[in-house]
């Protein structure tokens, strides 16, 4: 640790003070959107001579001109490029017009590692908004989602050759604070974010790897971190209606409509219901409220408030064994117990306070806390261990969550040189009350399996340093994390003792930006993901946080205005897989395993108003130090695809036209059982006018039967003398319609 301080304290007052800034002067401005007052991130902002820079979270820039530069012009995808005469004595605003999304605004710089996936984000956010908190996810390239308990409980969500259950090796956050839950009742990370109302969601950060040093625990696999509006352009009352007696209602209300530089504030709303597709109805309601206020102290600090509640509760039909349907014992979408689903609540309060130093230095301090309640009805197994009652059970428990971070950035130019440098440190702390583990029979309690109360704190400190000259930008980090676990069993009184661990994750990203069509990129690091506190304290426990090492090889191409290219080669070796066997409580370790693959990632723009993207992952998952052909990594993805087609216009008609395919997969270690793929088809129109919007999306338009969730399940039904190891699975939507009406004022 003492190596890697020493190393970037003398990189960082070499570049400081061996440098000396000639000829030049600083000039410092916000980019903010004209209408909403919205801040604007990763603006390209750029001098008449060829000075470039680009804007931070809250719309700052900070760039040096030559003597011979006297003028700026900011340019943004979706917005109209803005030219600025430069009065060197005083502070810029820059107000940008919303414009027709063009492709050709998109220019490869010589800039921090994840400009690009905020710029992929912004373009698939544009072209295709969001129906659901579901597709969310979807729009980040690669990642796959399954929905197997009904509409309230956490997906299961694929990336990069992982079935990473419910978030145990994907990091998740909105606005800071974390959606992951550690030591969860039904997994490790579970990660709910149905608390999030889409229309909210400015923007999605996501990266893939272990290579971020802001992120820490979960992010092997990678990361997405969603950001809300600071400010919404214009209130919305939203009416929606489809099949299965599906309805929605959303509204946002722009509270200060006067001012918004100075102060802002919106509330959100939406409730949902449906019955699903399933015979026995899921009686699905979800209720969200969210709301945010902005508020610029001065000049130089700004403080953010946000808080939000949320409550769900659902029936499920679960998964069902292949050969109950075969032999006709049940339909598709019926059920062998019709009591599983449940209900869940998460209520957060957020406050963050930035300010910007004279020197240009950033310093954001942000405070959370989660109240968060879940109780979930499930049987896997039927009757495989109880014959009479059944092998219901239920997983529950009580929790709150507090945490702190604090983040330092300060960005220098010295000539042609250019350091920014970030110093981060924090801790989050999970108080969880009565995690259960329980026998039931239709919903009623029968006896206890686990239960006990779980204590885990999270302290971290991280710095980076990143530093670019000409066509070379160098990102190195270090993160420290110390963990602390404790477990107080509430079945026995012989306890295990606390535990606690720590580990150093150093994270390194080369560029070179050959010019403005061509960069090349290498990223290593390493990451982490924790075990389950019970599992911790265990005394057999092997490992507490078993590190990801990954490694990136890429390339973003441009070779035409209107064509993006991003391919990239991957490893990533993890030291320990988590497989959560739900109704036995416990993580299971699974031993060693290899990744390697492919990304591509594809935008094209056809015409003004026409749009193409493709997304194709190919991944090679194995585990290690097993015997060949019993090395296969049960439901990891080896080949997923998406993309579309899109119609883009400020008003009239828009569309679209997209795809998911995932390939045929091993559902266990042998590949005897398999993990059925499937291609589906969906589709959406709108007519959009400044006051109001009507749409119809349509969902699997070719009704094709497919699985969502699928495993190898060792189960026996109620007639069955002996247990049969198969497929089970949840059911896909069949085809699915669904009209909108939206007015906005």
């Amino acid at each position: 640790m003492n190596q890697y301080y020493k190393f970037f304290s003398a990189l960082h007052l070499f570049l400081q003070f061996a440098m000396v800034s000639t000829a030049q002067i600083t000039i410092k401005g916000k980019v903010v959107d004209a209408e909403s007052r919205q801040p604007l991130e990763n603006v390209s902002v750029a001098g008449s001579a060829g000075t470039k820079g680009l804007t931070d979270q809250y719309g700052n820039f900070n760039i040096q001109l030559r003597k011979n530069e006297h003028s700026l012009t900011a340019s943004y995808i979706g917005y109209k490029p803005a030219d600025i005469n430069v009065d060197k004595k005083e502070q810029l605003k820059v107000e940008l017009q919303k414009d027709l999304l063009q492709l050709k605004d998109v220019v490869v710089l010589t800039s921090s590692s994840t400009t690009k996936f905020n710029t992929l984000s912004k373009i698939d956010l544009d072209l295709k908004p969001v129906r659901n908190t579901q597709e969310l996810l979807r729009l980040v390239p690669g990642l796959f989602i399954a929905q197997h308990a009904g509409g309230g409980k956490a997906e299961q969500i694929f990336l990069r050759g992982f079935d990473s259950d419910h978030g145990t090796d994907i990091a998740v956050s909105v606005d800071g604070m974390p959606v992951n839950m550690v030591s969860h009742a039904h997994g490790q990370g579970y990660a709910d974010a149905h608390f999030i109302i889409p229309e909210t969601v400015n923007n999605i950060d996501f990266g893939t790897g272990p290579y971020y040093t802001q992120h820490g625990n979960l992010n092997t696999a990678g990361y997405v971190a969603f950001s809300t509006y600071n400010n919404i352009p214009s209130s919305r009352i939203q009416v929606e209606g489809g099949r299965f007696n599906t309805f929605r209602t959303l509204a946002m209300i722009d509270l200060l409509k006067k001012n918004k530089d100075k102060q802002s504030a919106y509330i959100a709303g939406e409730f949902n219901y449906t019955d699903g597709p399933t015979i026995n109805k899921q009686y699905f309601r979800r209720y969200n409220v969210f709301g945010k206020y902005n508020l610029a102290i001065s000049n130089r600090t700004q403080v953010t408030a946000s808080a939000s509640s949320f409550v769900s509760n659902w029936d499920a039909s679960g998964q069902i064994p292949t050969r109950a349907v075969e032999d006709g014992s049940i339909d598709r979408f019926g059920a062998i117990d019709p009591t599983e689903g449940g209900n869940t609540e998460r209520h957060n309060a957020n406050i963050l306070v930035a300010h910007i130093f004279n020197n240009g230095t950033t310093w954001e301090n942000q405070a959370y806390y989660s109240r968060y309640i879940f109780s979930l009805y499930s049987n896997f197994t039927f009757f495989l261990n109880d014959p009479v009652n059944g092998d219901g059970i239920n997983q529950a428990e009580k929790r709150n969550i507090v945490g702190y971070s604090s983040k330092l950035n300060h960005k220098y130019n010295f000539n042609n040189w250019s350091l920014n440098s970030t110093y981060g440190t924090g801790l989050r702390y999970d108080a969880t009350n009565d995690s259960r583990l329980s026998n039931v029979v239709k919903r009623r309690f029968l006896s206890d399996i686990q239960l006990g109360d779980i204590k885990e704190a999270n302290a971290f400190a991280y710095l980076q340093q990143q530093v670019s000259r000409g066509r070379f930008l160098i990102e190195a980090g270090i993160r420290f994390d110390y963990f602390h676990f404790n477990y107080f069993d509430k079945l026995t009184t012989s306890q295990n003792p606390s535990q606690s661990a720590s580990t150093v994750s150093p994270k390194i990203n080369i560029q070179y930006t050959l010019n403005s069509t061509v960069q090349v990129y290498v990223k290593a690091g390493k990451g982490f993901h924790s075990n389950d506190t019970r599992v911790v304290t265990d005394v057999t426990a092997k490992q507490i946080l078993p590190a990801a090492y990954g490694a990136d090889l890429g390339i973003i191409f441009k070779p035409s205005k209107n064509f993006l290219l991003n391919i990239a080669a991957w490893y990533l070796h993890l030291d320990q897989e988590f497989v959560y066997v739900g109704d036995a409580g416990v993580v299971e370790p699974s031993g060693k395993s290899r990744r390697k693959g492919i990304d591509v990632i594809a935008r094209y723009q056809v015409s003004k108003n026409l749009f193409a993207n493709m997304n194709v992952n190919f991944t090679k998952p194995r585990a290690l130090d097993v015997t060949k052909g019993e090395d296969y990594i049960p439901l990891a993805p080896t080949v997923t695809s998406t993309g579309g087609v899109f119609y883009k216009a400020t008003k009239g008609l828009n569309g679209s036209l997209t795809y998911r395919y995932i390939k045929n997969r091993s559902a266990n270690e042998d590949y005897s059982i398999v993990a059925k793929g499937y291609f589906l088809l969906d589709a959406s129109i709108n007519y959009t006018q400044k006051k109001y919007e009507i749409g119809v999306a349509l969902e699997n338009i070719t009704n094709t039967n497919w699985n969502e969730a699928q495993f190898e399940t060792e189960s026996r039904l109620r007639n069955e003398t002996a247990a049969v190891t198969e497929l089970n699975y949840t059911p896909g939507n069949p085809f699915f319609a669904r009209v909108k009406f939206a007015v906005f004022f």
